[in-house]
């Protein structure tokens, strides 16, 4: 896409005092769920200590949706997840974690609720009360929406068909539980609103008739019971006192009811009789009426999920019906839903935050702000955002936070292991292959468009209604209909270049970064649409900038102020669909730069622009996450490094695939004269082999269902054959045939034959991109951040393929065994044996061990120490990225190989690479300094000259430590 500046000003002096005091030095994330809660978690802490790990850094821990695998979708903030362990297994882990010196670092959900649970209260109370709701207005709902039959109600897009055929399918059903009556379908279960329930009682009532005088008294009180519930208040009656008196008085008839129910079998009998009538009887739609009656004086509308995007009223995470936005601006949610939060801080179980989506809050750094005004602590709370910064875009240095979780480093350091020299041809390749003829640029806005006409076109309806009624405020544009501004604004929104702006004032200018950001949007849609008048866009933008015409009201700026306010929480959730979960599954030159907060054609990150990148982040950030591997990444650290070796070899990848694509030809199957996959799913599906293929024998079990959940995942997020709303089942099963047969043995021996051969030339250069990465990452500024199982090889696809089980056990166990042999081993044998064994991960896990143990020992330097770039020279000098920290008297040098494939011996495991003359000059002040390789306790003294045939001749990547000369070696 094209790059437009959004940086701000450099960082103030009033923000350097909202550093955290102690910012954690390094964290491990853990993905928490019932089968791995507290207890299992607990048992690894001892491992992460001796890893080297400061803090654990937990999935949310909120009581979630049950049997949730990620934890976001919460039902309640206010509890411990019981499927975790609750409060008590909660309280054990935090003991535990301190009795090891790990603080912890929690993931906070400020979004969005899940409302699939009946264990949501505030929803349940929703959907029973309507706008009466004590809970109404901690949702964003939309009562007055343009279609006359939801006012007042929730559209519900949970149906698996139609209504009309469920409902005769007798899926949806009553019943009565718990003193109240509820509607039933499946797992759902949906509270009906106590008026509604004089449809089914007073048939109660004439069921038990007036003769038999041992019921009177029942009677009696189904009558009263029957009379209240006439009087009480409406679910459209939002006057305070009538919501307190409903509320008071509902509750009061369901004890009655209840009791009246438990305590006589008679009325129990009847009761069941009459939910049988109205539930009807399938074969005859007309037993279904008096349900659908009932069903229609509820708040809620139940429908077709597949069918809802166009009228659904309520704001959603993102597109997904399940997750409820919620208004945490508001005074009394926010309480709600941080109160147990910073009761976990205050008593020192939580050290630090993790803000899940903040572009997705109505004003992002008056929630920051909020967060810090309630920390009772005696410094700033450490907390990061999960934030994606498009290209040239910055984190606002206004906001009290620490940074990001990462994504901004992520493709920073991937993009240094990208030779950017051959991309020219490696998407002539692409294109030639792929029959791709649309640049990412005009791909994004043809996905984004897609969003915005189906998933959430909704969103786009209302905002675009909104925007009508603005255009009504003035004469100049009146003129202009809903229908033209509803192309219009998705036009503007398919352009947006970052995920959102950030107004937040009514009355001040609005910042020269979001203007520009607005222009180019604007400017952008007026070029890709020349056939539309320029004035319609016009006023688009002067709405976003409020730029407002002469003679507006105050309160009519106010309307406009509101609508930029919506404008913003909508374009992330576009770009993130557009984008990540529609364009990255298009378009993918190479596939390992598709990444989250990524772009495809930004091929490579030079070492200029990584040096420039890693001294502001350290004047500005030096406490944001570095990241690698994420819950939410494309893929994990190491299956994008051994992708990026592709980048080295452009033509020979290119006959490869050819090669490739001729071999298993026959394995594709012909439908309507179109072969499946197409060509650009079978450059996917190849490229993934490459990044993922098992490299230890006893990870191919179950290797092939892991490519077919992902290539139909790929598929359905590609939308171009199939998608998740209307799944072109013959296609997808043809798509999956063909990866079933090019992994098998028996029917594709040559292709296996030649892809193994192929692999096993770059795996040794892709394993070596990944120690230099990880190396790179832990002794950059900022916080180096480590994903469960990474520190060993993790050769992940998408969720849920990057949340499965990792085994600790073998894990802890390889540690310590490699903490014997270091000890008693010669360096260069020990080293020697890791190299030649370096398939089975041991390697890694030795770097991340001495990495962070030099951390913790000189954490002052790396919390603070400047970053000094330093400059290779020589014959490989384009192989080596090298760099120095310092604080003071103490300092490290980090060199990192990269561009493997140069070297003819790479593929030769064990041996010390060719470096010819390479050097690295260290500045004058180091002049007769010491230096010890924490890897291969290796001295270097009395030289400012780095020889890397000398000091990379063990290992091609080395962590100098700063040393007093007659320190020994050990």
């Amino acid at each position: 896409m094209k790059t437009i500046s959004t940086r701000p000003s450099s960082r103030s002096s009033e923000t350097d005092r909202l550093r955290p005091v102690t910012s954690p030095l390094s964290t491990y994330r853990l993905q928490l769920h019932a089968g791995f809660p507290f207890t299992e978690a607990q048992r690894i802490l001892p491992y992460l200590k001796s890893l080297g790990i400061s803090d654990c850094y937990l999935s949310p821990i909120s009581r979630a949706r049950h049997g949730s695998r990620n934890g976001y979708d919460v039902v309640s903030h206010q509890e411990i997840n019981p499927e975790l362990g609750g409060a008590q297994g909660f309280l054990d882990f935090s003991k535990e974690a301190a009795r090891n010196g790990i603080r912890l670092l929690v993931d906070v959900v400020p979004n969005h609720m899940c409302i699939a649970d009946s264990a949501n209260v505030f929803w349940m109370d929703v959907l029973e009360n309507g706008p009466a709701s004590a809970y109404a207005s901690y949702f964003d709902v939309n009562w007055s929406p343009s279609k006359k039959e939801l006012n007042n109600k929730v559209l519900l897009p949970f149906l698996e068909d139609q209504y009309g055929k469920v409902l005769e399918e007798g899926k949806i059903r009553l019943l009565f539980e718990n003193n109240t009556f509820w509607v039933t379908y499946f797992e759902w279960k949906l509270p009906m609103g106590p008026r509604s329930w004089t449809g089914i009682l007073e048939k109660v009532l004439a069921r038990m008739g007036t003769q038999d005088e041992s019921h009177h008294s029942q009677r009696l009180e189904l009558e009263s019971i029957l009379n209240a519930l006439n009087y009480l208040p409406g679910q459209s009656e939002t006057a305070p006192d009538r919501m307190k008196e409903r509320q008071r008085e509902k509750e009061i008839l369901k004890k009655r009811l209840g009791q009246l129910v438990d305590s006589n079998p008679f009325i129990v009998e009847i009761l069941q009789l009459e939910l049988d009538e109205i539930n009807g009887r399938q074969g005859d739609p007309r037993s279904f009426d008096r349900l659908e009656e009932l069903l229609d004086k509820q708040a809620y509308r139940l429908c077709d999920w597949k069918v809802a995007a166009d009228e659904i009223n309520y704001r959603r995470f993102f597109d997904i019906n399940e997750l409820a936005a919620i208004r945490v601006e508001e005074t009394d949610v926010f309480q709600e839903v941080h109160r147990a939060i910073f009761d976990w801080i205050e008593k020192g179980a939580v050290h630090g935050l993790r803000v899940d989506h903040v572009d997705g809050l109505l004003d992002p750094r008056k929630y920051l702000e909020l967060l810090q005004s309630e920390n009772k602590g005696p410094s700033p709370l450490y907390v990061v955002v999960e934030k994606i910064l498009s290209r040239e875009e910055a984190l606002d240095v206004r906001w009290p936070a620490s940074g990001t979780t990462g994504y901004d480093f992520l493709n920073q350091i991937n993009g240094l292991f990208v030779d950017a020299a051959n991309a020219p041809a490696i998407e002539r390749f692409y294109r030639k292959f792929s029959h791709q003829g649309q640049s990412f640029d005009d791909i994004v806005v043809t996905c984004k468009k897609l969003i915005m006409l189906v998933s959430m076109a909704s969103e786009l309806r209302t905002l675009s209604l909104f925007l009508d009624e603005i255009s009504e405020q003035h004469r100049w544009s009146r003129d202009f209909t809903h229908e033209s501004l509803r192309f219009a604004l998705r036009e503007v929104i398919s352009c947006f270049p970052v995920y959102r702006t950030y107004i937040r004032d009514a009355d001040s200018p609005v910042a020269a970064a979001d203007r520009a950001v607005i222009s180019h949007a604007i400017q952008e849609a007026k070029r890709r649409n020349s056939s539309t008048t320029e004035s319609i866009f016009d006023f688009i933008g002067s709405v976003l900038t409020l730029d407002h015409p002469d003679g507006l009201s105050a309160e009519q700026k106010l309307v406009r102020f509101k609508f930029v306010l919506k404008f913003q929480q909508f374009t992330g959730p576009v770009m993130a669909k557009g984008v990540e979960d529609t364009g990255f599954y298009r378009y993918f030159p190479l596939l390992s730069l598709n990444e989250v907060g990524g772009t495809p054609d930004q091929f490579g990150f030079n070492r200029r622009s990584f040096h420039h990148a890693m001294v502001q982040r350290q004047k500005q950030w030096p406490h944001s996450l570095s990241a690698s591997s994420t819950h939410d990444t494309k893929r994990s650290e190491d299956v994008r490094a051994r992708i990026n070796v592709l980048s080295e070899i452009p033509s020979a990848w290119g006959k490869t695939v050819r090669k490739w694509h001729a071999l298993n030809l026959p394995h594709k199957t012909t439908l309507n004269k179109r072969q499946i996959p197409d060509k650009n799913e079978e450059y996917l599906l190849y490229q993934t082999l490459i990044g993922s293929w098992p490299i230890r024998d006893q990870d191919r079990d179950g290797y092939a269902k892991r490519i077919q959940d992902f290539f139909l995942k790929a598929l359905r997020e590609s939308k171009t054959n199939s998608s998740w709303v209307k799944p072109n089942t013959d296609y997808e099963k043809a798509a999956l045939a063909f990866a079933v047969k090019i992994l098998d043995p028996q029917s594709a021996s040559s292709f296996l034959a030649d892809f193994e051969n192929f692999q096993s030339t770059i795996l040794q250069a892709g394993l070596f991109n990944a120690l230099s990465q990880t190396l790179l990452k832990i002794a950059s500024p900022g916080v180096p951040d480590i994903y469960q199982g990474t520190e060993m090889w993790d050769f992940s696809l998408v969720d849920p393929d990057n949340r499965r089980p990792v085994d600790y056990s073998r894990y802890q166990k390889e540690l310590g065994l490699l903490q014997g042999a270091a000890a008693s081993k010669p360096p260069a044998e020990f080293l020697g044996e890791l190299l030649q064994n370096l398939n089975d991960g041991r390697m890694k896990l030795f770097l991340v061990h001495r990495a962070l143990a030099l951390r913790n020992r000189m954490s002052a330097l790396f919390r603070n120490g400047s970053y000094l770039p330093l400059s290779p020279e020589g014959d490989r000098r384009r192989n080596l990225i090298a760099f120095a920290r310092r604080r003071g008297e103490e300092a490290v040098v980090v060199l990192a190989g990269r561009f493997f494939l140069d070297f003819e011996n790479t593929s030769a495991k064990g041996k010390a690479l060719a470096w010819g003359n390479t050097s690295v000059e260290l500045p004058p002040f180091m002049e007769g300094w010491a230096w010890r390789n924490v890897f291969t306790n290796q001295m270097i003294e009395g030289r400012r000259q780095l020889i890397m045939t000398e000091d990379l001749s063990l290992l091609p990547f080395a962590l100098l430590e700063r040393v007093s000369s007659t320190q020994p070696n050990s």
